[in-house]
C-alpha cells in the first residue's frame, strides 16, 4: 500500500536499514533461518524504531509552526530520547513527561537514556507516578508554553498514532523491496508490540501482500487480549485516517503476551538469555525492555516447534540498546559463561 507521497516527511536516515541473516543464531537454535531488520541502525541518537515515526510526526509539527516537541514515556524511554534528538536536529526545544514505577524511579543522574536526555539538552522533565494521566500532563506543559507565546506539539507515547504509524507502513514497503531483491519470502515477521504503532504500521504496509498474515507481535507490557484490543483500536483509527477502512481484515492481528513476565520493563530470565545469546552469537545488542523480550518469544517459538526448520523468520530490531546500561547488574548476574 503506497501512501508515502501524500504526507510531509523529514528524512533522518540516508538509506534503507539492512536485513541480515543470523547464521550463528539460526545454527545455535537448530530451527528456521532467522533474519534481522536492523532498525537499531536508523538515524538520530542511537537509533531505533521511533525514528521512522518521528519523520512524519516532526514534519507535521513543523507544518503547524511548533517550536517545542512534547512527549511522554517511561523513565528509560527510547521514544523520549529520539524525540529529543529530532528536536535537536530541527532546532526545536523538547519537554518530557516520564512515568516512574516502584522498580524504576526517575534519577536524573542515572545511566542509559536518562544520561542522554541531559546530554541532548532536554528543556524540562516532568515526572509522574505510574497510573497517572500522561496525556493530561503533556497538555499542562503545552498550556504553559502557550501562556508565554510558544507553540508546542504533543506526540503520544511511542509516537503511536495515525501519523506516526505511517513510518512502519513505509518500512513494510522497504522490507518488500529488499525481500524481492534477495528472492526471500518470510514465513513469520516478529516485532516487539508496545504502544502499537510499529505493528499497526506493518499491518497497513503489508496489506494485500503475501506477507499480510505473517506479522506476530510479542507483547512487552500487556496480556494477549489487552494488546490485541489496543492494536485493533489503533488499526481502526489508522484505516479511517488513510481512507482504507474495510480493506484490512482484523484477522491479521496476532499478539502474544506470554513473554511479558511481571510487567513492563521488568526483566525476565528469557530476556536475559536472549540478550546474551544474540550478543554472543551475532555481536548485536538487544535491549532489556522491548527487543530482548520479543527475541525471547522468537526463541521459544523455535524451541517449541511453532517456527519450523526450513521456514524463514524476520525479526524487526526496534533498537533501545542505551537502556542496557541501566540494567547492567541484572544482565551481568544472569550471564552464563
Amino acid at each position: 500500500m503506497n501512501l508515502v507521497e501524500r504526507y510531509p516527511k523529514r528524512n533522518y536516515t540516508p538509506s534503507a536499514t539492512p536485513i541480515e541473516k543470523l547464521e550463528h543464531l539460526s545454527r545455535a537454535l537448530g530451527g528456521p533461518d532467522i533474519y534481522i531488520k536492523r532498525d537499531d541502525l536508523l538515524g538520530l541518537t542511537a537509533g531505533g524504531n521511533k525514528t521512522r515515526k518521528l519523520e512524519y510526526l516532526v514534519a507535521d509539527a513543523l507544518e503547524q509552526g511548533a517550536d517545542t516537541l512534547i512527549t511522554a514515556g517511561g523513565v528509560q524511554s527510547n521514544h523520549a530520547r529520539l524525540t529529543l534528538a529530532a528536536a535537536v536536529k530541527e532546532g526545536l526545544k523538547c519537554q518530557l513527561v516520564l512515568e516512574e514505577t516502584e522498580t524504576h524511579p526517575y534519577n536524573d543522574k542515572a545511566s542509559g537514556n536518562n544520561l542522554l536526555y541531559h546530554l541532548l539538552g532536554v528543556e524540562k522533565v516532568k515526572t509522574l507516578q505510574a497510573g497517572q494521566d500522561l496525556t493530561s500532563a503533556m497538555a499542562e506543559l503545552n498550556a504553559e508554553l502557550q501562556k508565554v507565546g510558544r507553540k508546542g506539539y504533543m506526540i503520544p507515547v511511542g509516537g503511536s498514532n495515525e501519523i506516526g504509524s505511517l513510518g512502519y507502513a513505509v518500512c513494510a514497503n522497504e522490507i518488500t523491496r529488499q525481500a524481492e531483491q534477495e528472492n526471500l519470502y518470510f514465513d513469520h515477521i516478529v516485532v516487539p508490540s508496545g504502544s502499537g504503532g510499529t505493528q499497526v504500521g506493518l499491518i497497513l504496509g503489508f496489506s494485500g501482500s503475501r506477507h499480510e498474515h505473517n506479522i506476530l507481535g510479542i507483547n512487552v507490557s500487556r496480556s494477549t487480549e489487552l494488546q490485541e484490543e489496543l492494536i485493533s483500536g489503533l488499526l481502526e483509527r489508522v484505516c479511517s485516517y488513510y481512507d482504507v477502512a474495510g480493506k484490512i481484515s482484523e484477522n491479521v492481528i496476532r499478539c502474544n503476551g506470554e513473554y511479558v513476565g511481571q510487567g513492563y520493563a521488568i526483566p525476565t530470565e528469557g530476556m536475559i538469555e536472549a540478550v546474551q545469546l544474540v550478543a554472543q552469537t551475532e555481536g548485536i545488542l538487544l535491549d532489556p525492555v522491548y527487543t530482548g523480550k520479543a527475541m525471547a518469544g522468537l526463541i521459544d517459538y523455535v524451541r517449541t516447534g511453532q517456527f519450523k526448520e526450513g521456514e524463514k523468520v524476520l525479526f524487526v530490531h526496534t533498537g533501545g540498546s542505551p537502556a542496557l546500561y541501566q540494567y547492567a547488574e541484572t544482565i551481568l548476574s544472569g550471564l552464563k559463561r
